[in-house]
């Protein structure tokens, strides 16, 4: 599939964005503009690269968990710890829109390349920081991953069974929250830019991982302040919402069914044949079903476990209940909807083996006319088009460019 297949110009070409970033919370960043046009140019440092490239490695050199995150972009190698390296992303940020980078603070003004630099280089530039805590407060020098993010965001502590330690979710979540407010963040000072002239400070996106965690905590603070609700870890369920949770088959799968809307509730109850429970004056809200959540589960893991999981999915489906499969992978890669959206593309990878394979990536979000537009490559050998970048943006030849990687 090619852009013209689906007839939808890509809003972010014309912008180049130059990556210095590692892991997943700036590569997410730039993966979302260049999913939508972007250039995004990513420094890798020499030999290695990001470390990403070896995360969930199990054969080749290369991570499908790379090739993932930094799809659609361009990877050069320099050394920034010389002054030479330095030198060379200060005059590619001369002919760049956007710098996202997610160094501990105050490394890149160690380096000479703090805002004002830059600013004095390039004073329409935006720049995009991604940090464990921002770039400033008590905790700005602090070094940190998502999981510690998660952690001081409230998020860890709300996830798993009361009677246990607090798990994770099995994704970094936080560095992908992060990293959609930094492209959001990133594409409101593009069109801020555009409209007037925009000062340094307000050029600054400044995107810490644990305010992103908390943005997205609903009201947990809110309700502490306000009623002295100490939210608790609450298993499968959602705290004050009831019954939604997953219940077993008689198949050995399980299936997830949201029926806390009060109207559904009804029609639910009817469903799994309690309709004493749909007339229940105590759970006709939220509330009340909640303090009876134990018995409401119980009362449809005991319909579900004599069912497989297509008859209950079929039979709640009928009835407009709010429910579906527990998917995995190969679930996934099997549905019809996400096919119909082009949101499993295929590309022929290295994987390790004698020859490359195709493999499936997930699609670009959100969808544009219809369906996902296509992904133009998946993320790049290292050093892949460092001569391609360093010679037509900057005119050096063969033997600079050498010099430098």
């Amino acid at each position: 599939m090619t852009d013209n297949d689906i007839r939808v110009i890509r809003p972010l070409a014309g912008v180049r964005v130059l990556e210095l970033g590692n892991y997943i919370a700036a590569p997410t960043a730039g993966r979302m503009l260049a999913d939508f046009g972007a250039e995004v140019i990513k420094v890798e440092r020499p030999v290695t690269g990001d470390e990403l490239r070896n995360w969930r490695l199990y054969a080749g050199t290369t991570s499908m968990l790379y090739r993932t995150i930094n799809r659609n972009k361009k990877s050069i190698v320099l050394d920034l710890k010389t002054e030479q390296g330095r030198g060379v992303v200060l005059d590619l940020l001369k002919r760049c829109d956007v710098l996202l980078e997610n160094f501990r603070p105050g490394t890149l003004e160690k380096w000479g390349l703090g805002p004002e630099q830059l600013d004095e280089a390039n004073p329409n530039l935006v720049i995009t920081r991604i940090s464990a805590f921002g770039q400033t407060g008590p905790l700005a020098q602090r070094p940190g991953f998502a999981a510690v993010a998660e952690a001081y965001g409230g998020l860890r502590e709300l996830v798993g069974d009361p009677d246990r330690p607090p798990v994770r979710t099995g994704v970094s979540i936080g560095d992908s929250i992060a990293g959609i407010y930094a492209a959001f963040g990133t594409v409101m000072a593009l069109f801020q830019r555009e409209r007037t002239t925009v000062p340094l400070e307000q050029r600054i996106v400044d995107v810490a991982l644990n305010e992103a965690i908390l943005s997205v905590m609903e009201s947990l603070v809110p309700d502490y302040l306000a009623y002295g609700v100490k939210r608790q870890r609450v298993g499968g369920r959602m705290e004050g919402i009831a019954p939604s949770n997953a219940y077993p088959c008689a198949d050995g799968t399980s299936i997830i069914v949201a029926g806390n809307g009060d109207a559904i509730y009804q029609r639910y109850m009817t469903t799994i044949g309690r309709p004493d429970l749909a007339a229940d004056p105590d759970l006709q809200t939220n509330a009340g079903r909640w303090q009876r959540r134990d018995e409401l589960d119980a009362a449809i893991a005991e319909w579900s476990s004599r069912l497989t999981r297509d008859e209950a999915l079929k039979l709640l489906d009928e009835a407009g209940v709010p429910s579906g499969p527990i998917y995995t992978a190969a679930d996934i890669c099997d549905d019809e909807q996400y096919e119909s959206r082009n949101m499993i593309q295929h590309f022929e990878v290295d994987t390790g083996g004698a020859e490359p394979q195709s493999v499936g990536f997930p699609g670009i979000v959100p969808v544009i006319g219809g369906a996902s537009l296509p992904i133009r490559s998946v993320g790049p050998d290292l050093g892949e088009h460092t001569h391609e970048v360093l010679s037509n943006l900057l005119g050096l030849d063969d033997d600079e460019i050498g010099a430098l990687t």
